[in-house]
């Protein structure tokens, strides 16, 4: 394994929080601000060279001089300290703020060190007599600074709504010859251009506006995020501007075209729910991050991310076209997406607290949305119009189901009814009542001539639709059911309840149960049957799965943990979907972001399943694999290896190896040179294996090893 590159460095360990880390402009130091200490780092090895101690009680702010030799730190104690990087030692101990320092600064020449302090003050420090050469103030709160790349000018944002620029002649603030305005909200960050013609700002309109220098002029005003832009800043080039927001979000502007893209892929939060678009062979993916995410189901490349919603996605559903989307969220609005492009072609406004369900009309031209404010709304499927306001639950409306036929839409709620509404007239055909307790969940079945409903009371409840008679009291959970689904020919009905960790399977026309299917260890989140209907699968909320085959009520595979967090018990998520007719394959959401495909194969009589990609964060994945006498690793690598979970010794010295040694270096060796977005994994479940993953703007390379380390006992998964 010698010359091996992973795609990444091992991570630096500290015991206390992070406050800041940056690089030396040549990058061969880097300093990481830790528990009220620099600890600087070789980047060759990145062994520590000093730990810079002092500042009591915290340091808030370290920058570079811009030939790498020094650094300047600011601390709460009120105090300034310039160190020298080859020694460690303190040169200059710098005193005059009145309050904490929260960020310094060392101009492009390297004579002056600029301060920016709580006390609404900015000072100019001359290096070569150590005296303060001006004190900047007046302005309110400064909350970010800068020096010219190319003039003897200092910017300053501040929270009067203005950016102001200082002319800075021998370290002397002479006049302010430029202030930027028409912010009507704070400014958080400003920064130069390397040309230096240019200035770039964030603030608290959601806003990344880009200014011109000489004019002082805003020339363009870039949209997209949805929170705070609390950090801003140029590439080296400067035809890219990079964007912090309060969002969870960066993203990548063009200089040029003021077009945007995120950097990460993988999304923020918890995945509340996926969908699947067979015309598209797409997945889409809806998260506590307030974003939707669509991705190819074939390789797992992320190809759009639907943003403007300001809170918790709950729900999204494809129309029966699949060339829209509508997703439903608890800032109380409905979206419409066109699924091709993105875009939000309308925003659907008038629910008064959290929207929980939406859904289309089975031809397309209607939605249906459940809110929490005890109401159904029946909105036009191209306009986004509301028809219709559906008023008598007495409480939170949990679902909303369309009748096959379309001219029928059912509501349950808390309040232990179900109602069946003409969609035409608005009116209320039927109330469905027995259930002693809430209803979590309703469905038609695939006839469209019965519904059933699933209880907090233990009990699924089956219904005529023409009388709104009940023919079926199905009973034998011990505790409330959440989930119900009918088999796609509708001759059966599966129910989950939540705590008894139980899914049963029980015959249609008799109301008999025909199966209890036990073996879950935790909370059943979902259940649901394959395309065919000869599979059901349920997955727990902390990730466990079970395949069952729908025939005999057998599991046939089994996932104890996927390592994913448990989704925090809301009863609405359902991280998981099959995919088309064709195949057995499905898709699943996780509580730490991530989404997975899966491929279920039947071989030899007995159902595999194997994970066939992963989106990630870009992390080598290596828990629980062996890397004993691996020989030909650099150090970094031996001390990467051990920190994502690798197990043993690596050799100290290169020799012939054993065979199963040389497998898995061969694995490696084909990933070193690959740069993907998602995990691939086309191997058996029972074959061990390697994954290896890299972000990549543009595409996904699939590992495909089945069996090259078949029979390894080196590497574990």
């Amino acid at each position: 394994m010698k010359d091996v590159q992973f795609g990444e460095l091992l991570f630096l360990k500290f015991d206390q929080k992070v406050v800041s880390c940056l690089y030396s402009p040549e990058g061969t130091s880097f300093a990481a601000l830790s528990g009220g200490q620099i600890n600087v780092y070789g980047t060759s090895n990145w062994e520590r060279t000093w730990i810079l101690s002092g500042h009591l009680p915290d340091i808030s702010s370290i920058a570079y001089s811009p030939n790498g030799d020094r650094i300047v730190s600011g601390s709460n104690n009120f105090t300034v300290r310039v160190w020298d990087v080859a020694t460690g030692d303190c040169l200059y101990i710098f005193i005059g703020h009145t309050n904490g320092i929260n960020s310094v600064a060392y101009s492009p020449q390297g004579n002056l060190v600029a301060s920016r302090g709580y006390d609404e003050a900015v000072r100019l420090w001359d290096l070569e007599s150590g005296d303060c050469r001006s004190i900047i103030s007046g302005c309110g709160y400064i909350t970010d600074m800068a020096f010219s790349p190319i003039e003897n000018t200092i910017a300053f944002s501040s929270y009067d709504y203005r950016v102001r620029l200082w002319d800075v002649v021998l370290g002397e603030v002479r006049t302010c010859v430029r202030r930027l305005s028409g912010y009507e909200k704070g400014i958080y960050s400003a920064a130069y251009s390397p040309q230096g013609d240019q200035i770039v700002t964030g603030g608290r309109d959601n806003a990344v506006r880009l200014w011109d220098v000489e004019a002082g002029e805003c020339r363009k005003t870039m949209t997209g995020h949805t929170g705070y832009v609390r950090k801003v800043l140029y590439s080296p080039k400067g035809d890219y501007i990079a964007s912090a927001s309060d969002d969870n979000t960066v993203r990548l502007w063009s200089v040029g075209s003021g077009y945007s893209r995120k950097i990460s892929e993988h999304h923020g939060r918890a995945v509340m729910g996926l969908k699947y678009s067979t015309k598209r062979n797409q997945v889409a993916s809806y998260s506590k991050d307030s974003t939707i995410r669509l991705w190819d189901a074939e390789t797992g490349i992320c190809s759009r991310m639907l943003t403007g919603h300001s809170g918790v996605v709950y729900q999204i559903s494809y129309s029966p076209q699949e060339d829209r989307l509508v997703s439903c969220s608890d800032d109380r609005t409905v979206r419409l997406w066109d699924a091709e492009s993105g875009a939000c072609l309308h925003i659907l406004t008038g629910h008064t607290s959290t929207v929980v369900d939406v859904e289309f009309s089975p031809n397309g031209d209607q939605i249906a949305s459940a809110s929490d404010d005890k109401t159904v709304r029946l909105w036009n499927g191209n306009t986004g119009g509301c028809q219709n306001v559906l008023i008598g639950h007495w409480s939170h409306v949990w679902v909303v189901a369309y009748s096959t036929q379309g001219n029928q839409v059912a509501s349950c709620s808390l309040d232990g009814t179900v109602r069946l509404w003409d969609v035409e007239t608005g009116g209320c055909q039927h109330i469905l009542r027995g259930h002693s307790k809430g209803i979590q969940r309703i469905v038609y079945s695939p006839d469209g001539n019965q519904i059933a409903s699933a209880s907090d009371d233990k009990t699924v409840w089956l219904w005529d639709v023409k009388t709104g008679a009940c023919t079926h009291i199905l009973i034998g959970h011990y505790d409330k059911v959440t989930r119900v689904v009918y088999s796609p020919r509708g001759h059966q009905v599966a129910s989950a309840s939540w705590d008894d960790n139980t899914v049963r399977l029980w015959d249609m026309k008799s109301g008999e149960c025909h199966f209890t299917l036990y073996g879950h260890k935790n909370n059943i989140d979902a259940i649901t049957y394959s395309p065919r209907g000869n599979l059901l699968a349920s997955w727990s909320d902390s990730g466990e799965a079970r395949l069952w085959d729908a025939a005999t009520g057998d599991c046939v595979w089994a996932l104890e943990h996927d390592g994913s967090t448990p989704s925090g018990g809301n009863s609405s998520s359902h991280p998981f979907v099959w995919m088309s007719p064709d195949v057995d394959s499905f898709i699943t959401g996780d509580g730490g972001g991530s989404v997975r495909r899966w491929d279920v194969v039947k071989e030899r009589g007995k159902h595999h399943v194997r994970m066939r990609w992963r989106s990630t964060n870009g992390q080598l994945t290596l828990t629980g694999a062996c890397v004993q006498d691996v020989q030909g690793l650099s150090d970094l690598n031996k001390r990467l290896l051990k920190q994502r979970g690798g197990t043993g010794e690596p050799s100290l010295r290169l020799r012939e190896t054993s065979t199963k040694v040389m497998a898995m270096a061969s694995v490696v060796s084909k990933l070193k040179s690959s740069s993907f977005n998602t995990e691939a994994l086309h191997s058996p479940s029972t074959s061990p294996s390697i994954s290896l993953a890299r972000n990549s703007e543009q595409q996904t390379e699939q590992a495909m090893y089945a069996g090259t380390l078949e029979n390894s006992p080196y590497i574990t998964w």
